[in-house]
Order: structure tokens, then C-alpha cells, then sequence
């Protein structure tokens, strides 16, 4: 973090602030948190006739993308095609039990529930086909996302298998669910790294840099991940520097609206540069470690600590947020 956040060169930067009439401050967060929630997850995989695959899942993706790595790990696991697997959930008359989305638990734990189911469905299509071959079970085996039968040349994927299923009638092969729970909480844990530039003479503050080192364990779509993150950056930073709830001297709500109530644009923020340090969870058979909240918790703290650390060279001993440019013009008042 020392280098990606280039502290070295920070008191140049500071000093080409200065010049210019602004206070600049670096501020640092290292966080880590704790994920799991309901520990518990289930998935279910039907194979339909005409080639797809259907695959039910109890949690709810707000956004996140959970419906493209839920499908890109079961294709990963078995070699079905990615594109004929869809993703079904928020439908409780096809989904009766599910933990939800939260806490940074649905990829972890729904991934975790596939990768049981993917084991019994692999291990009951090798004892359908060592029946059809009239074979011993430990002759079939699954690799590299085909069924193999030792000392053949026969080899089927997956979907073979179940077309091969339905054409038998073994109708209980088409739809397989599994349930699976995890043990232990995983901790994903991070650094972030702000710096804004002030106006005093305004209170007008940016952020003008901001860095990120994350370990989230493995990750299953890296896109998405550094996505998520930087949806959960801009939202803290929202919090810290603009959001601000404001009633009247009666009571009225003034900020009822998008209209009137402050919320963070692409202006408002810097690129991030993201930065990920993978080291696998021990607490769950993927290493992963969920990264649901980590932007809003590493953001916030970290613009805090720097907006302080740039008004302490005018006296400021306290900075609360949000810092908005009246507040921060008003600190800089009151210390003179």
C-alpha cells in the first residue's frame, strides 16, 4: 500500500496543493469484517429437454451480478455451456427455502451449495452410466468436465449423460437439489487510501486520489468484484461528503427528494485504483471471503481521516461528517 498510494511523493503533492490556496490530506482505513449470515444454502439444477439448464438459488442479486457468477461457476464445475444456464431466483413458489442476500454471504454460500450439488449430480449420473455400460461404478469417472469409462473410448459431457437419462426415463437425474452449510465465518479485510484537496476559503472538499488493496480470497469474477467495490466507495463517500438529511426549524423535512438531497455523481469522485491480494479463505471449500460491504466501510474512514488530517494544519482538532462546505468552512471558523 506504501507504494500504490505513492506516500513518498505525498508531501510534493501536498506542497502543489498549497501553492494553489488548498489543504490537502491523505487519510488511511484498514478494515476487516466478518461474513456469513445464515449459514445454510441450497441449489437445485433442472436439465431440460431442449439443452438448457435451470438453476434455482434462495438468494436475491440486487445488482451485484450474483446471476453471472452463480452460472459461470456451475459451467466452470461441469462444463455445461455457460450460455444455456439460467439462473432463477426471488420466485418462492419454485424457491420455498433460501438465507437471502446480506452480509456478503450469496456468492460464498450459494456457490458453496452448487459446488455440493455438482457432487452428487457427478456422482449419481457415474452410477447411471456404469449401469447402462454394465460396468463397476469406480470405472466411470468425471474429469476435465467429461464422464469417462476406464479402458473405453467412451465419453460423455454432461448434458449427454441427462439427454441419455430422459431417453431411459431416469426422470429423477433431470432435477437434483442439495443443501449445504458452512461451518466458520470467512473475513475479508482490506486497505484504502483517500486524499482531498479543500478549499478554505469555500469548505468546498474533493477527493482527488483514492487506493484500494483488498483480500477477498479467490475470486470467481474479478470484473465484478472491483464493480462492487467501487459501487460500495462511491456510496460511502456519498455518506462522508455530501449526504446530508436537513429539516426546518418546524420539523420539515427540506431533502424529500433526488432533487434536494445530496447524492454522489461520477463528478464527485476520482478513478479508484483497485488492488487485489488473494489469499484464500480457510473457512469454505472456494476461499472466498465475500465483499459485499467493503467499500462503504474502507471509504468512509478513509475520506474522514484525510479531510481531518488536512484540517488539522489549520487548527481543526474534530472533523464529523458529512463534509459538506458549510460544516467544513465552519471548522475551519471556529478554529480560527
Amino acid at each position: 500500500m506504501v507504494e500504490k498510494c505513492e506516500l513518498a511523493s505525498f508531501v510534493e503533492r501536498r506542497a502543489e496543493s498549497a501553492a494553489k490556496g488548498l489543504l490537502r490530506g491523505m487519510g488511511l482505513c484498514c478494515y476487516i469484517e466478518s461474513i456469513l449470515g445464515n449459514p445454510t444454502e441450497t441449489s437445485r439444477v433442472v436439465f431440460n429437454e431442449d439443452g438448457t439448464v435451470d438453476l434455482f438459488v434462495g438468494t436475491q442479486s440486487n445488482g451485484q451480478g450474483h446471476e453471472t457468477v452463480y452460472a459461470q461457476y456451475l459451467a466452470d464445475q461441469t462444463g455445461l455451456p455457460v450460455e444455456m444456464i439460467h439462473v432463477i431466483q426471488g420466485d418462492s413458489d419454485k424457491i420455498p427455502t433460501g438465507g437471502g442476500t446480506g452480509g456478503s454471504r450469496s456468492a460464498t454460500v450459494q456457490n458453496t451449495a452448487t459446488l455440493a450439488l455438482v457432487s452428487t449430480i457427478t456422482q449419481r449420473y457415474a452410477a447411471f452410466l456404469a449401469r447402462h455400460y454394465n460396468v463397476d461404478s469406480p470405472s466411470v469417472s468425471f474429469d476435465d468436465e467429461v464422464f469417462r469409462i476406464a479402458g473405453s473410448n467412451v465419453v460423455f459431457s454432461l448434458m449427454d449423460a441427462a439427454d441419455l437419462a430422459r431417453a431411459e426415463g431416469e426422470l429423477d437425474l433431470l432435477d437434483m437439489t442439495q443443501s449445504a452449510t458452512l461451518d466458520d465465518l470467512s473475513f475479508p479485510n482490506g486497505a484504502h487510501v483517500a486524499e482531498v484537496e479543500i478549499d478554505p476559503e469555500t469548505g468546498q472538499s474533493n477527493v482527488v486520489r483514492y487506493v484500494i488493496v483488498d483480500d477477498f480470497g479467490y475470486l470467481l469474477n474479478p470484473m465484478l468484484v472491483e464493480g462492487q467495490v467501487h459501487g460500495g466507495v462511491v456510496q460511502g463517500l456519498g455518506q462522508a461528503m455530501i449526504e446530508h438529511v436537513v429539516y426546518d426549524e418546524n420539523g420539515q423535512l427540506l431533502t424529500a427528494s433526488f432533487m434536494d438531497y445530496g447524492m454522489p455523481r461520477a463528478g464527485d469522485v476520482p478513478m479508484f485504483e483497485f488492488n487485489s491480494v488473494v489469499v484464500p479463505s480457510t473457512a469454505n471449500p472456494i476461499g472466498m471471503k465475500g465483499c459485499g460491504e467493503a467499500g462503504t466501510i474502507g471509504s468512509m474512514a478513509a475520506v474522514s481521516n484525510a479531510v481531518m488530517d488536512a484540517l488539522a494544519e489549520r487548527g481543526v482538532t474534530r472533523a464529523d461528517m458529512p463534509f459538506t462546505p458549510q460544516r467544513v468552512w465552519s471548522m475551519l471558523q471556529e478554529a480560527g
